[in-house]
């Protein structure tokens, strides 16, 4: 009875981290429709956000089923309540990629992105990838360590997003008022992403030592 216990814990951990790499490829796909203008893909990306909102149903419904049926105490506890939390912040995440589709399909035919802040939006694209490729990574291993470390890239993301807003603040800013709203709203969903990202590696080291990491 307990080793099916167990092999339940670990097979939400298990869609846990297919739920974030399928995150992974939903933020790369809605840049690639942001800055290519690709109407398609754009909704390929909203389109398959219902397979995550469909797994993290099927994450909660296991995970409660654990807690009425198996009544854990301390640290398998902590587990679940963990996994609960971590399933709502990648669904979040993937919601924030399907706004990124949307702002790419509102702008088709034409490209939302000006020619002189493709370069930011790149970045800030990659490093939200990369960031939930980590949390992938942690939540398969449990690593610590990286957990921690995670923090940093999210230093990254303020940094461009700081770039982001002295470029469209600036008094010679050239391209008038709807790119700017589409750029100040794409740089939000990107810095969220990051902040999901961190918040999940600080579940992680919540559920590896039973401390919360300070922010």
């Amino acid at each position: 009875m307990r080793e099916a216990y167990y092999d339940q814990l670990d097979s939400i951990f298990g869609q846990l981290g297919t739920i974030a790499r399928e995150v992974e490829v939903a933020v790369g796909r809605a840049t690639q429709a942001l800055l290519t203008g690709d109407g398609e893909i754009a909704e390929q990306v909203i389109s398959a956000d219902a397979s995550i909102d469909r797994q993290r149903e099927e994450i909660e419904d296991n995970a409660f089923s654990l807690l009425s049926l198996q009544q854990p105490v301390a640290g398998d506890l902590r587990t679940i309540v963990a996994a609960l939390r971590m399933v709502g912040e990648l669904e979040r995440m993937g919601d924030l990629s399907v706004h990124v589709a949307k702002v790419a399909r509102l702008r088709v035919p034409g490209v939302a992105v000006p020619p002189d802040m493709v370069p930011t939006i790149e970045q800030m694209s990659a490093v939200a990838i990369d960031m939930v490729g980590q949390v992938a990574a942690l939540i398969e291993s449990r690593d610590v360590d990286a957990a921690k470390a995670l923090a940093e890239d999210d230093e990254e993301m303020d940094r461009l997003r700081r770039v982001s807003f002295r470029e469209l603040l600036s008094n010679d800013w050239p391209h008038g008022v709807e790119p700017a709203v589409d750029l100040a709203l794409l740089g939000r969903y990107y810095e969220r992403i990051a902040d999901h990202a961190v918040s999940i590696a600080n579940r992680v080291v919540f559920v590896v030592t039973g401390e919360t990491p300070s922010s």
